[in-house]
C-alpha cells in the first residue's frame, strides 16, 4: 500500500473518530451544541458532558449521580468557584414559584437544563451538583470564558424564481430546524416540494423536506403563513449546501436560499423554540428565555366539525389554537358562553381569530357582548379594546392553508377585568363559536343563526387528552367531481399577444388538453391555451412576453409554431429536432445550430393570493383572480405567414420547456376554398351523368 493511500485511510480514521467521540462533530444525530467541559466528580459518582444549546440551555449528555445525598441540586454562579451564592437551575421544569425538587438518581441520563429568570450561559462560571443542606460541591464544570454560544443564524429570503415564491428572512432555529416566516407561492406548481441538496445550486439531485404538517404531498398554495420545515432522518443543516422550492417532475427550481458553511446553530434536542414564543411580551426590553415546544393534547369539534379549538394549560395562562374552514373575509369567535348550562352570546366572553386581508395579518382580539348588534364604540358585538378594555389575548402564531385559518393565542385564566372577562374555571365550563363576515374595520360583523353554536358544548380547560376531533378539515374536496373549463376559441384576428400564466389547476390545461402541465401555461390575448384559427397565406402577428433571460429557466420561454403536440424544441436531442416541424420562431446559425428568435420581456399573469380555480367555475371569473406583472423591457415580435403546406393542425409551444401552449388550426382562404368547392362539385355532376 502506498504512502498516499495510507494519509487517506489515516484521515478516514481520524474523521470518523472525531464524528463520533463524546458527540462533538457537528453532523448527524451526536451534534449536542458547543461543548463545555467534563463534570469532575469530587463525590456521589457524579458524570456527564455538558454541551451549550444555545444562550439559555445546557444539554448533559450521559448524566450520572447516586441520587443518595440529601438536598443535591444543579447550581450555577458566576464566582470563581462553586459556593453557597449561587441559585438552582430546576430540573425537572417546574412551574414558576415552586419549589424545584431534589435530585434523584441517573445513570447514564440526557438531560435539558434551563437557566432560570432569563439568565444566560455568559452570566455563569461554572455548573456544579451541589447540596444545599450541607453546602458540599460533589461535582463541577467550569465555563471557558472565550465559550462562543450556539445562536439562530438568520439567512436571506428565498429568491424569487418562479409561482409568485418570496418570503421573509428565513432563520435557522436549530440543526434541523427552519423558519420561513410571510411565505408565499401560488401552489399552481403540478409536484413542487420543499428540497434539499448539495452543490453550487438546486439540482434533481436533492431530497424531499416534509411540509409544515409532516406531509410528503405537493405544496399547495401559501399567502403570508409562518412555518417551520424539519429536516428528515438524520440530516442536519450541516450537511446541505442549499434550500429550495423545487418541481421534480418538471426539474425547474422555483427559488431557493444557499446554506452558510460557517454555521454554529443550537441543535436539535426537542428544545425548538416557538417563534415568537408565547410568553413574549413585544412592548418588554427583558431577556426571553426558551421553552419546550409543547403541542397541544386536546381537541374538541364545533359548528359540524368546521372549527376545532386545541388547549393545553401552562401554569396560569391557557395556550388555544382555533382552526376554521372559512373564506379569508371571515372570522372564528371562539369563548364562554354568557350563561352556564347553555350557549349564550350575549354576556359572551370570546376571542375573535381571523386573517385581515386588508393589513395582511392574523388577529387574535379579545371581545366582550353586550348585545347582538354591530359595535357603535360603547355596546354591541365589541373588541375590549375598542370599549376601554384590554386585550387579554396574546397572539402566538397565525396561518392560513387549503381555506382553513388557524391561529394560536394565549390568555389568562384570570384578569383584572372581571365587567368585560370571565374567568376560566378549573372544571367545566360553557362554551361557544360562531362563523361571520369581518367588516371595513377588520372586526366581527354579524353571523347567520346557523353559524353559532345552539347546544350547550362544555370543554375542561384543565383536562389533558380530549381527543375528540376528526381531523377533518384538510380534507380536500374531491377533485374528480370539478368541471373543466369550456375551451376558449379566437377566429378572424391577426394580431396575438402571448405571455405566461397559470395552468388553472383542475380545470384548466390538463382537461382541456388531456396533456400534464408544470404550472404555467401560454395565455393569449389573455385566455388560457385558447385554440387559434389561421389561414393559409396570411400574415399573422406575435407579441411575445414570455422572458429572455435565458439563466433563469423558469422565466425563459420563446415563443415558436410547430407540429409537435409537446413543444420543447430546445431541449431535444439532435434526432428529436428531427421529427418536428418549426414553421416560425426557429432560426440556424451559420454552424447550423438552432436558437429561439421570439423571446420578449417577462410578462405573467399571478395570482392575486392563491389558486383559486377550484373555486370559479369558469375562466373568466378566475382571470379577475389575477394580476399582470411584467419585467422592464421590450416584447419580441413573431411574424408568421402561413405557407400553403402548413399541416392542417399545428401548435404554439415553447421553445426550452414542453405543454405550455395548444392547437392553432389552419384553413384555407376564402379564394382557394371557392374554387376548390366548386371543382368538386362539377366533378361530382359530372359522374352522375355518366352514370345514367
Amino acid at each position: 500500500m502506498d504512502a498516499t493511500s495510507l494519509r487517506l485511510i489515516s484521515g478516514l480514521l481520524l474523521f470518523a473518530y472525531t464524528t463520533s467521540h463524546s458527540g462533538r462533530a457537528r453532523n448527524g444525530p451526536n451534534y449536542y451544541g458547543k461543548f463545555i467541559g467534563t463534570f469532575q466528580n469530587f463525590a456521589h459518582d457524579v458524570a456527564g458532558d455538558a454541551y451549550a444549546v444555545d444562550d439559555y440551555i445546557i444539554f448533559i449528555k450521559g448524566f450520572c449521580y447516586d441520587g443518595t445525598a440529601p438536598q443535591a441540586y444543579f447550581w450555577v454562579g458566576n464566582g470563581s468557584a462553586p459556593n453557597p451564592q449561587g441559585y438552582v437551575v430546576p430540573y425537572p421544569d417546574v412551574e414558576k414559584g415552586m419549589e424545584p425538587p431534589v435530585l434523584q438518581a441517573y445513570n447514564n441520563t440526557d438531560i435539558i437544563l434551563r437557566l432560570p429568570d432569563g439568565k444566560r450561559i455568559r452570566d455563569i462560571n461554572w455548573l456544579s451538583v451541589w447540596c444545599r443542606r450541607f453546602t458540599i460541591n460533589f461535582g463541577e464544570i467550569r465555563i471557558p470564558p472565550n465559550l462562543v454560544v450556539p445562536k439562530v443564524r438568520v439567512l436571506p429570503e428565498f429568491s424569487r424564481l418562479a409561482h409568485g415564491l418570496r418570503s421573509g428572512n428565513i432563520t435557522i432555529l436549530d440543526s434541523k430546524t427552519f423558519y420561513i416566516p410571510n411565505l408565499h407561492y401560488d401552489g399552481a406548481g403540478p409536484d413542487a416540494y420543499f428540497w434539499i441538496g448539495n452543490g453550487s445550486e438546486p439540482s434533481t439531485f436533492g431530497t424531499k423536506v416534509p411540509n409544515e404538517r409532516k406531509s410528503l404531498t405537493p405544496l399547495q398554495g401559501y399567502q403570508g403563513e409562518d412555518i417551520e420545515l424539519v429536516l428528515p432522518g438524520n440530516l442536519t443543516v450541516f450537511d446541505i449546501d442549499w434550500l429550495a422550492v423545487w418541481c421534480v417532475e418538471y426539474k425547474h427550481n422555483f427559488g431557493h436560499v444557499m446554506i452558510p458553511k460557517d454555521l454554529n446553530v443550537p441543535p436539535a434536542l426537542g428544545q425548538t423554540k416557538i417563534t415568537p414564543p408565547w410568553w413574549y411580551d413585544p412592548t418588554s426590553s427583558a431577556p426571553t428565555q426558551p421553552l419546550v415546544k409543547h403541542e397541544l393534547t386536546n381537541c374538541k369539534e364545533m359548528l359540524k366539525g368546521r372549527v376545532q379549538v386545541q388547549w393545553e394549560l401552562f401554569g396560569e395562562d391557557i395556550k388555544i389554537r382555533v382552526s376554521g374552514r372559512i373564506e379569508e373575509d371571515q372570522y372564528v369567535a371562539f369563548g364562554l358562553s354568557g350563561s352556564e348550562g347553555k350557549s349564550e352570546m350575549i354576556g359572551g366572553d370570546v376571542v375573535v381569530i381571523a386573517y385581515n386581508n386588508g393589513t395582511g395579518k392574523f388577529i387574535a382580539e379579545d371581545y366582550y357582548m353586550s348585545n347582538i348588534a354591530q359595535c357603535d364604540g360603547r355596546e354591541g358585538v365589541c373588541p375590549d379594546e375598542r370599549v376601554g378594555g384590554k386585550n387579554d389575548a396574546v397572539l402566538v402564531h397565525g396561518e392560513r392553508n387549503n381555506g382553513v385559518t388557524t391561529v394560536t393565542y394565549m390568555r389568562p385564566l384570570r384578569t383584572n377585568e372581571p365587567v368585560k372577562d370571565r374567568m376560566i374555571p378549573d372544571s367545566e365550563t360553557s362554551v361557544i363559536a360562531a362563523i361571520g363576515k369581518l367588516n371595513h374595520r377588520g372586526e366581527a360583523n354579524a353571523h347567520e343563526r346557523f353559524d353559532m353554536t345552539t347546544e350547550d358544548i362544555r370543554i375542561d380547560f384543565t383536562s389533558r387528552n380530549v381527543h375528540e376531533c376528526k381531523n377533518s378539515l384538510y380534507n380536500l374536496p374531491d377533485m374528480s367531481d370539478i368541471k373543466a373549463w369550456t375551451p376558449a376559441v379566437i377566429t378572424n384576428e391577426t394580431t396575438f399577444n402571448a405571455r405566461i400564466g397559470p395552468t388553472g389547476g383542475k380545470r384548466g390545461y390538463s382537461r382541456i388538453t388531456g396533456e400534464p402541465s408544470w404550472g404555467i401555461a401560454w395565455y393569449i390575448n389573455d385566455l388560457l391555451i385558447p385554440e387559434i384559427t389561421v389561414k393559409r397565406g396570411e400574415t399573422y402577428t406575435f407579441i411575445v412576453e414570455g422572458g429572455n433571460d435565458p439563466s433563469n429557466q423558469a422565466r425563459y420561454h420563446p415563443f415558436y409554431i410547430t407540429d409537435s403536440p409537446e413543444g420543447g424544441f430546445g431541449q431535444k436531442t439532435e434526432e428529436e429536432q428531427m421529427d418536428q416541424r418549426a414553421f416560425a420562431g426557429v432560426k440556424y446559425d451559420e454552424d447550423g445550430n438552432p436558437y429561439p428568435d421570439a423571446a420578449g420581456r417577462y410578462c405573467e399573469w399571478t395570482h392575486k393570493t392563491v389558486d383559486m380555480s377550484a373555486e370559479t367555475e369558469t375562466f373568466e371569473s378566475f382571470f379577475e383572480t389575477l394580476r399582470l406583472k411584467c419585467d422592464e423591457g421590450e416584447p419580441a415580435k413573431l411574424v408568421w405567414t402561413v405557407a400553403e403546406d402548413t399541416p392542417d393542425l399545428v401548435y404554439y409551444q415553447c421553445y426550452v420547456h414542453n405543454n405550455l401552449g395548444w392547437k392553432i388550426h389552419v384553413v384555407s382562404s376564402a379564394h382557394t376554398t371557392v374554387p376548390i368547392i366548386s371543382m368538386i362539385t362539377t366533378l361530382v355532376v359530372g359522374l352522375l351523368m355518366l352514370s345514367r
